[in-house]
């Protein structure tokens, strides 16, 4: 009897591996890391929040987030492991049900920090994976899966518009935590491939020189952490502020569907404009934004400002973080992981003074970080070397 061929194994989908890592960035990033910014006016209302207090467990979800980045880059084989996703997903899950289980303000800046750390492994290992597995499929499916962001920002803020209709802040958090559940599930099944050794010295040996260009990368991504993060996290408040009713937690569902073709939108931008030119058009666009709301009372304001943060912080990154791979600096997303991590340190820091009255002092001074990083990229359209290879997309 003939022996039967050994079976060959199952190709997975492309769009399979689009909607798993989508999921887990909708968990690890749009509920665990901003359902913080909808849910912050009800804590405020309901559980005696201070304006510091709320400043400061923003950034201790930040400090959380660079730590987690800086695992991952310490300990490569942590991107290349599926358990350290699973369990990362895990720990995310469980921070955010156990944050209405106490009112104590030191608990919550530990489960923050915890929840920043896992958000920042769920990142980097769900991306890589991606990455790994796309290689060789069209370059916008990074696009849609990186829009997963958005779907989680939509999801969780349409959901904290309802427990704020119908419910307390505790079960704002319960839900999303039932949110990140869900999701999580979805990804469970995503798992990076064992990289290949490869031998890249001669490619080192002749490195270009684009350390000029770099450095006001670098310069301009940290300066975006900063702007960006004070809007990620004080932008509902802010409209709540002049705008009363459901409309602050419906910004938030704005800005989540804006960003949901963002990324995609982006990349396809970039095949027939300058990456530097765009990466100036968005912070533009996004100081923009920002600032509206502090300039302008009203519904329309609001909604303008959150479509175009929306539409730009997530597109912002992909094309920062693209440009640093092009440059070809060694280890260049890692670094600029680390300037866009201290950045979102700095802005709740830098704008914890100016919200003894209310938000829009602090969304000024977002906009004006913001400003600066555009000034920034404008020194890496200069003379940007366009052509140095092929170009790889990193996160």
């Amino acid at each position: 009897m003939k022996a039967s061929a050994p079976p060959r194994p199952r190709t997975q989908s492309p769009w399979t591996i689009v909607v798993q890592t989508a999921a887990a960035l909708a968990a690890g990033m749009g509920v665990g890391r901003f359902v913080y910014t909808p849910i912050l006016p009800l804590m405020h209302e309901q559980a005696g929040l201070s304006s510091a207090l709320g400043a400061n467990l923003a950034t201790a979800n930040f400090i959380g987030y660079l730590a987690g980045a800086l695992i991952g880059i310490a300990a490569p084989a942590v991107v290349r492991s599926a358990a350290a996703l699973r369990g990362s997903l895990v720990v995310l899950v469980l921070t955010l049900a156990l944050m209405p289980v106490t009112h104590d303000g030191t608990a919550w800046f530990g489960l923050r920090l915890m929840a920043g750390a896992a958000s920042a492994l769920v990142f980097v290992i769900a991306v890589s994976a991606m990455l790994s597995r796309l290689r060789a499929h069209a370059h916008h499916l990074v696009g849609w899966a990186f829009g997963g962001v958005g779907v989680g920002i939509a999801l969780s803020g349409l959901l904290v518009v309802a427990a704020q209709a119908a419910s307390t802040w505790q079960a704002a958090w319960w839900i999303c935590a039932a949110l990140a559940a869900v999701l999580t599930a979805l990804a469970w099944p995503l798992a990076p491939q064992p990289e290949a050794v490869s031998s890249a010295a001669a490619a080192q040996a002749e490195r270009p020189r684009t350390h000029r260009w770099f450095l006001s990368l670098l310069a301009s991504y940290t300066f975006e952490g900063i702007g960006y993060i004070i809007a990620g996290t004080f932008l509902v408040a802010a409209i709540q502020q002049s705008v009363k009713g459901w409309l602050g937690g419906g910004a938030w569902i704005v800005v989540g569907l804006a960003a949901l073709p963002s990324c995609a939108l982006w990349t396809q931008l970039a095949r027939r404009w300058s990456r530097p030119a765009l990466l100036l058009a968005s912070l533009t666009i996004q100081a923009i934004g920002i600032a509206l709301p502090a300039l302008r009372d009203g519904a329309t304001p609001a909604l303008v400002s959150a479509v175009l943060f929306g539409a730009t912080f997530m597109g912002v990154s992909t094309i920062a973080l693209s440009i640093g791979s092009h440059l070809q600096v060694p280890r260049a997303v890692a670094l600029l992981t680390v300037g866009y991590s201290a950045g979102q340190i700095l802005g709740p820091l830098l704008a914890a003074p100016l919200l003894s009255h209310g938000y829009h002092q602090a969304l000024l001074l977002g906009s004006a970080m913001v400003v600066a990083a555009a000034v920034a990229s404008a020194a890496v359209c200069v003379r940007f070397p366009h052509h140095l290879g092929p170009v790889t997309t990193a996160a």
